[in-house]
């Protein structure tokens, strides 16, 4: 809708704001047992990190929007219903990134960081990611025989590697050491604002999180418990156990 002038006091007009419509929505999420019935939406252009204790919801509110585990709901992407994306399209609208890095693969950093290509990718593009994330030197080396933090930077490249409008990491920065863990969020909260993109993000590290994240929510009992940009003392939820 275009914007319209509204009368303000002493006979001058202002315009009206259009409606922010959010970059991500998605309404009626939920898997048995796991994750109570979750409406949720995301702006372009933001990081938000999911905090709270463990088995409190996070990775199945990740799972939801990914499509895993048989969830209920909708999810929309930049206008574009995600239940209905091809495996072609898929790529460019959404990848996931699971927290376990327990992968045995034989394959080299570059072969793995290809397969999140799609058709329409340079060839160029493997190297480019893999060079943003310190692994050039790596590209040759199997996965089944690197650090579970050289690996874990290999499955990260992955997931960037399409420029998928959607981002939904879990625990990207576990198994990182500490200077890494700070490049990494250098990393996501830069492609968050130069990329136009949608993160959302699982984390244990509550000053990380509070540190690079534009909004937190915080997740308990398989439910949101709480959300915002400036959520205070969050410890006595975060660090309880369910």
């Amino acid at each position: 809708s275009s914007n319209a002038l509204l009368p303000v006091a002493g006979g001058a007009y202002a315009m009206e704001a259009e409606p922010v419509t959010a970059f991500v929505t998605a309404s009626g999420l939920a898997i048995a047992g796991r994750l109570t019935t979750t409406r949720l939406s995301l702006e372009a252009g933001t990081l938000t990190c999911l905090v709270g204790p463990n088995g409190g919801g996070k990775t199945s509110l990740l799972h939801a929007l990914a499509g895993i585990g048989h969830p209920s709901g909708t999810i929309n992407i930049d206008g574009m219903d995600a239940r209905s994306l091809g495996p072609g399209q898929r790529p460019r609208f959404y990848a996931y990134l699971p927290a376990t890095r327990e992968v045995a693969w034989p394959l080299t950093a570059a072969d793995v960081v290809a397969l999140g290509l799609v058709d329409e990718d340079g060839p160029g593009r493997t190297d480019e990611v893999l060079g943003e994330l310190g692994l050039s030197d790596m590209a040759t080396r199997r996965l089944d025989r690197m650090s579970t933090g050289e690996r874990s930077r290999v499955l990260i490249a992955r997931a960037l590697a399409a420029r998928p409008k959607l981002l939904l990491l879990d625990e990207p920065v576990a198994n990182l050491d500490p200077l890494w863990q700070l490049r990494l969020m250098d990393k996501l909260r830069a492609i968050a604002r130069e990329g136009n993109r949608a993160l959302l993000v699982a984390m244990h590290d509550l000053e990380l999180s509070r540190r690079y994240a534009d909004r937190l929510i915080i997740m308990q009992g398989g439910a949101i418990a709480a959300d915002g940009d400036g959520l205070g003392d969050t410890e006595a939820i975060v660090v309880g156990d369910d």
